[in-house]
């Protein structure tokens, strides 16, 4: 019988009834096979198999579901008397860009609203002691730059007081604010949405994910995420080149993933030509006859050359604890495995009296820094359009995202509670054992 599991509160926060009659009416109107509007009792199931829907046990309309991202009949904000806000927080990303972009044009073309601002240089931007100015956006001025990388309005990590982000949302006569950012983004997002709760004010908080690690739970794949993993197999193709021109060559290439092996992974299988994956949710050892030492030995014994793919986050339990703390996001500073891996491959060789020559490739910020592909481009430009959807008609608290390829709503609570991460008993990671050839476990 089927274990049922847990289900989070799905249900999205609202300032209030919506009563104004949307500006896109006459536009999706037009459409003569079907109204594009959203059916406000529609839901996007959580669970997609017969198995999981069956271990519920309730009716068909009990089944825990999502709200669905898209346009209302009616909305919530008087879009001739809105102004919107737009921050970008955290690292670097590919898509950063064209969110702003999108959510620009969005909130101007389709819903007519007269001021979109954006804040520079992250949460830092709300504080007066910091001394950012504002910039006024239009679609005249987002036009060109979804073909630059990074994000146009700055960037910065570390949490702000929310009490002074409200002020200056109020001072700015903010109705709606966009947070793109990561999941420290997200937390402070959520303090933005209590702290303008705590006051009584009607001010919509929706954010737009952002990790190029793919760690957000309920979301199929976050923006960046393809781009970034299409970039980091072309890293990995030149590791193999370069192993395969020196005699018992070794390339080793370390890529973005600090608790989540997703971009090793799908670059891996893109590239298909590493012998071992290493990720965080597998634990590796080095040594014996069954570590990672040994395998790489036999494949250089066999082939000529051997390619090793390491996530950033891998491996840190073999590394000592220099106690670096965090960083201002929070995040614990991972050890460099990278490094580590390099020296220790080479001394096993050479203390076996086998000579190689082992070249070491971190793309990490060049890849970070990219513009998104036309993949990414589009997803991100949908994920703008579903968040002015959403604050518009006053939802708050919440990020969009794509689930089983379909846009919805999910509680910011939702989207931090866990995080994303490789399933070792999963069929990504078996597709990675079949491609590599690597055993399930090392050591």
């Amino acid at each position: 019988m089927s274990r049922i599991r847990p289900t989070p509160d799905l249900s999205i926060t609202s300032l209030g009834a919506c009563r104004i009659t949307s500006p896109m009416a006459p536009l999706l109107d037009a459409r003569q096979t079907t109204e594009h509007y959203v059916d406000e009792q529609d839901r996007v199931l959580l669970d997609d198999t017969l198995a999981g829907i069956s271990s519920r046990g309730v009716p068909a309309g009990e089944l825990p579901g999502m709200e669905p991202c898209g346009p209302r009949r009616k909305i919530f904000f008087d879009p001739s008397k809105t102004r919107a806000a737009i921050v970008t927080c955290g690292g670097l990303c590919p898509g950063l860009n064209d969110v702003i972009a999108g959510l620009v044009r969005t909130l101007t073309y389709h819903y007519r609203v007269r001021r979109v601002v954006g804040i520079r240089n992250g949460y830092q931007g709300f504080v007066a002691d910091y001394g950012h100015d504002v910039v006024e956006l239009t679609p005249e001025t987002v036009r060109d730059i979804a073909t630059d990388g990074g994000t146009v309005l700055g960037t910065s990590r570390g949490p702000q007081d929310p009490e002074e982000i409200v002020d200056c949302l109020e001072r700015l006569h903010i109705n709606v604010l966009f947070v793109v950012g990561g999941d420290g983004s997200m937390r402070g997002a959520m303090e933005i949405a209590r702290t303008v709760a705590e006051r009584g004010l009607m001010i919509a908080v929706v954010g737009i994910p952002k990790t190029i690690d793919n760690d957000i739970p309920y979301i199929d794949q976050s923006f960046g995420f393809q781009t970034a993993f299409s970039l980091a197999s072309d890293a990995i193709r030149a590791a193999q080149v370069e192993a395969k021109s020196t005699a018992n060559g070794i390339g080793l290439v370390k890529l973005m993933g600090r608790h989540s092996g997703f971009i090793a992974c799908y670059a891996a299988l893109a590239r298909s030509g590493a012998d071992a994956v290493l990720i965080p949710e597998v634990p590796f050892a080095l040594d014996g006859d069954e570590g990672l030492l040994a395998h790489l030995r036999r494949r250089v014994a066999e082939r000529g050359h051997a390619v090793v793919v390491v996530a950033e986050g891998a491996g840190q339990e073999l590394l000592p604890d220099s106690g670096v703390g965090s960083d201002a996001s929070g995040n614990a500073r991972l050890q460099d495995i990278g490094p580590y891996l390099r020296r220790r491959i080479g001394d096993h060789f050479a203390g076996a009296g086998v000579e190689t020559s082992i070249r070491y490739i971190d793309p990490s910020y060049a890849i970070r820094s990219v513009p998104a592909n036309p993949y990414d481009s589009v997803y991100c430009v949908r994920l703008s359009q579903a968040a002015v959807h959403a604050a518009m008609s006053g939802r708050t608290a919440m990020v969009v995202g794509r689930y089983r390829r379909r846009f919805v709503h999910i509680p910011m609570r939702v989207a931090v509670s866990r995080r994303n991460q490789v399933d070792p008993h999963g069929d990504l990671w078996m597709a990675v054992l079949e491609s590599t050839g690597q055993p399930v476990r090392f050591g």
